[in-house]
């Protein structure tokens, strides 16, 4: 698989920093002196541009749960991520969202970089890092469920340096029925591996509302090979949903318990669990004024 149109950069009428290589798109903030954004925006977009063709030419290794290991510098951070979980069944595709940003973020952060704060937003998998200020996200929103989410207060020296979002809504297939969950970890790949697999938990197994189909009839070229994967539910039960969401939140336990993820948020038709710490329910006086979006 190749791309042929070249890596792209905008700059954002706020200030952010926009760029977009085939199906990566990334926004970029970062809060210092002015010369230290652009130095770590001009960071950023250099260490950019090989990351997809890198990528590309190892994804049949990716996509495997087994192999060799790989040789590019993002293409290891997954694989590193995704191996802490096992024996969990995953492929380093779980953890690529995540780890181009925790791989852009770690450019912007280079040497006597002079930021206070910095994030690097893939598509609602975040890499983040603060010496001030703390970042506050909105996570697990669904207003056509009348579910407001949570909130996610992230400081600095609270050790996560990273959030994921999976669900079966989202842009990767899950194997289970979650509408989001949103992790909480010491680094984006990380939280995008354990959203991954607390997301494919929620489940009700041979449940009648859950549509399914093999993952290949989708997207031939998926990691999940035919695995079934959701494609539809209906307007579950009150203990429906309960009982999906037990089950999601035992392993996001599992996960706090080995040192996984600092916190977690899962989100089922209206319904929530929170675990961990940094996540609070949304509240109606909370300041959305300046808020991540996960």
């Amino acid at each position: 698989m190749s791309w042929t149109e070249r890596p792209t950069a905008h700059a954002l009428p706020d200030g952010r920093l926009r760029l977009v290589h085939g199906p990566i798109d990334l926004i970029l903030g970062a809060d210092g002196p002015d010369t230290a954004v652009r130095a770590a925006f001009r960071r950023a977009h250099e260490t950019f541009e090989p990351i997809l063709p890198a990528l590309a030419a190892e994804l049949p290794r990716l996509r495997a749960a087994s192999g060799p290991d790989p040789e590019g510098d993002v293409a290891r951070t997954m694989l590193r991520a995704t191996r802490r979980f096992a024996p969990a069944f995953v492929t380093p595709m779980a953890a690529v969202a995540g780890a181009v940003a925790d791989h852009v973020l770690a450019a912007m952060l280079t040497g006597d970089h002079g930021l206070t704060r910095a994030h690097a937003n893939n598509g609602g998998d975040i890499a983040l890092w603060t010496s001030q200020a703390p970042y506050t996200l909105a996570v697990c929103e669904n207003p056509v469920a009348g579910d407001p989410g949570a909130r996610a207060k992230i400081g600095a020296g609270d050790g996560v340096g990273g959030v994921a979002t999976s669900g079966w809504r989202g842009r990767s297939h899950s194997l289970g029925i979650a509408d989001a969950v949103t992790v909480l970890a010491r680094s984006a790949a990380q939280a995008d591996v354990a959203a991954t697999l607390i997301a494919n938990a929620v489940d009700l197994p041979g449940h009648p509302a859950v549509t399914r189909e093999p993952a290949c009839e989708i997207a031939p070229d998926s990691d999940l090979g035919d695995r079934p994967v959701t494609v539809g539910v209906a307007t579950l039960s009150p203990a429906a949903r309960a009982h999906a969401l037990d089950r999601g939140a035992a392993i996001a336990q599992d996960f706090l318990a080995r040192g996984l993820i600092a916190g977690a948020c899962l989100a089922c038709q209206g319904e929530r669990r929170i675990t961990g710490r940094g996540l609070a329910p949304a509240l109606p006086q909370d300041d959305t004024t300046e808020l991540l979006h996960a």
